[in-house]
Parts: C-alpha cells; sequence; structure tokens
C-alpha cells in the first residue's frame, strides 16, 4: 500500500506530530490515562492557560477526568508546523473548548519508534 501524499511544504514527520496532537484531543484517548499518557514523553512540561505549570503525573491526571456535563469535544483551527531538526517538530494552533479560545504552541520529540510531546503551552485570547 503506498504512502497517501504529504500536502506541501509539511514533513512526514509534521504530519505524525499533528496527528498524535489530534489523537490528544479525541475524547476517547482523553478518558484513558494509559492512552494520553502514552503520547507524553516522560520529561513533559506544560505552561497551561490557566498559568499553571505541569509535568507528565500531573497533566495525565487531570486531563483524563471524567469531563463535565455539557462539555463538548474541543475544536482546532489554523494547525501548522514546522519539522525543527530530524527529531523535533514544532506546532501552533487555536482551540475553542465550550467557547474559551486559547493560542497552543507544542513541541514534539521523536523517540523511540514514534512521536511524544515534549513541551506544551496554552494562552488564551479573544477574537
Amino acid at each position: 500500500m503506498a504512502d497517501a501524499p504529504v500536502p506541501p511544504g509539511r514533513t512526514p514527520a509534521v504530519e505524525a506530530a499533528i496527528e498524535n496532537e489530534l489523537r490528544l484531543l479525541d475524547p476517547e484517548v482523553r478518558a484513558s490515562p494509559v492512552l494520553f499518557g502514552a503520547l507524553l514523553h516522560p520529561e513533559f512540561t506544560e505552561f497551561g492557560a490557566s498559568g499553571a505549570r505541569w509535568d507528565r503525573e500531573s497533566i495525565v491526571k487531570v486531563l483524563t477526568a471524567k469531563p463535565g456535563p455539557g462539555d463538548r469535544p474541543t475544536t482546532t483551527s489554523r494547525m501548522r508546523g514546522v519539522q525543527l531538526a530530524d527529531d523535533v517538530v514544532h506546532l501552533t494552533f487555536d482551540t475553542d473548548t465550550n467557547g474559551r479560545l486559547v493560542h497552543r504552541s507544542s513541541l514534539w520529540q521523536r523517540s523511540g519508534g514514534g512521536w511524544l510531546l515534549w513541551f506544551h503551552q496554552g494562552t488564551p485570547f479573544t477574537p
């Protein structure tokens, strides 16, 4: 089976990072500490939109908790990626979670056979 064509400007590494970033937002993955944690680098750090600093253990615990009633899935827009090195990809994108808009920046690192989220930052914004 042939690989799908890669859009212009997107390397296979950028495509893999985008795919994993979107998996992190998938409600099924967010409901599972095992699936969610499998996409995070052991040294993961996040500067959250709330201003909090998170490590791998704390973010897995918080983000895989049961969603609140009426919570809608997070939507993304303006997803862009740049391969900074053979094993590093930088993604930027915006999210909308129940009307809360956040600019996001993620660094993905190739580790073993896959891409793991090494760093993430979210900054709230208004349109």
